[in-house]
């Protein structure tokens, strides 16, 4: 096969992937910043409110350390987004220097935070698996002391894998021999050892090892749970046919657990669910990168790689941004100081 029939082959796979990216793109440019500016106004409020309930256990310094965590990464992301969208609906727009320069400064500082939280949830995760599943032998360890202690190594973890590809990026001057004028721009060192070590460990392996982490953790909170109901249940006939209704209603429920801890468990799994189905994407995405060259930002794959990465960013802005919801309906303080808080707010606009 000639060049010239490589070239039109190339362009017949091509053309497909090239229209799925426009049409992905110009929706997805639509909802980037309403997800962003919803997740920055409901990560600050999810701070203030657990400033509010005081952090008292491990639990939430986990929520509000994820809460932080994804606000940082929203609020780096911001500018990055926001030149993408002038980039996209404004092409020839005048930048004072390297259109891409604010993108490829930001991005793997946001995506730190992004694997943080990563970490942050995973932590719950564990956390609440190992409390349902071993109760008697971890209803001590998880103090919040070592939470704190944990979280401090579990962010210089996360800093470190990043530290190598963020120190191959260097700011440079570049001149313009028409117009005789410099301009700001960003310039990678294409070091093959670095870039690999972050394909490898920092897209792929931590985040499938956290992925895995969660799914087993969701999995063993689950059947603890349904066998502590079957054990409830067997109790509750055993029970009801010797001694009648009453003592049926005194018999342990969920293994003796109160029902505000049965609702930091449902808070807990359904934080893991999200964070198990916003990873699916780019999961899919940084695998199927490493097996295959063409799909990358120069190959012949080149427009499919776009479209599932920008997918991939809208599960991760959606990840940091609708926790608020599950704190509203499973954690009943927070409910109520955000509903007292709404209460004072509309009190003094009136």
């Amino acid at each position: 096969m000639d060049g010239a029939s490589i070239n039109l082959t190339q362009s017949i796979f091509s053309l497909p992937y090239f229209r799925q990216f426009t049409l992905t793109i110009t929706i997805l440019a639509l909802c980037f910043p309403v997800v962003v500016l919803f997740g920055l106004f409901t990560n600050i409020t999810n701070i203030i409110v657990f400033l509010k309930a005081g952090v008292k256990d491990n639990v939430t310094t986990l929520l509000i350390s994820l809460s932080v965590s994804d606000m940082m990464f929203l609020v780096l992301v911001t500018p990055s987004l926001c030149t993408f969208i002038i980039i996209y609906f404004v092409p020839h727009w005048p930048w004072p220097f390297y259109d891409g320069l604010i993108d490829e400064l930001l991005y793997w500082p946001s995506y730190t935070f992004y694997d943080f939280s990563s970490c942050i949830s995973v932590g719950l995760g564990v956390t609440r698996c190992a409390c349902v599943a071993m109760p008697l032998q971890f209803k001590s360890v998880f103090t919040k002391a070592r939470t704190v202690k944990a979280l401090f190594v579990l962010f210089i973890l996360v800093v470190s894998i990043r530290v190598p590809i963020m120190s191959t990026y260097k700011l440079v001057w570049i001149k313009d021999p028409l117009t005789n004028s410099t301009t700001l721009s960003v310039r990678g060192q294409k070091v093959e050892s670095i870039t690999r070590f972050n394909d490898i460990v920092g897209r792929t392996s931590l985040p499938w090892i956290n992925f895995i982490i969660m799914i087993t953790c969701v999995g063993v909170i689950k059947l603890k749970l349904y066998q502590a109901s079957m054990a409830h249940k067997y109790h509750t006939s055993k029970s009801s046919a010797a001694s009648g209704s009453r003592q049926a209603s005194e018999a342990p429920n969920h293994q003796g657990r109160s029902a505000k801890d049965l609702r930091v468990i449902q808070c807990v799994v359904l934080i893991c669910c999200i964070f198990i189905v916003s990873q699916l994407p780019f999961l899919t995405y940084s695998t199927y990168r490493l097996t295959n060259p063409q799909f990358d930002t120069t190959g012949r794959l080149r427009f499919l790689f776009f479209t599932l990465g920008a997918i991939g960013r809208i599960f991760a802005y959606l990840n940091a941004s609708v926790n608020i919801f599950v704190y509203y309906n499973y954690n009943r303080t927070y409910r109520s100081i955000l509903l007292s808080m709404l209460r004072s707010e509309r009190k003094n606009v009136q």
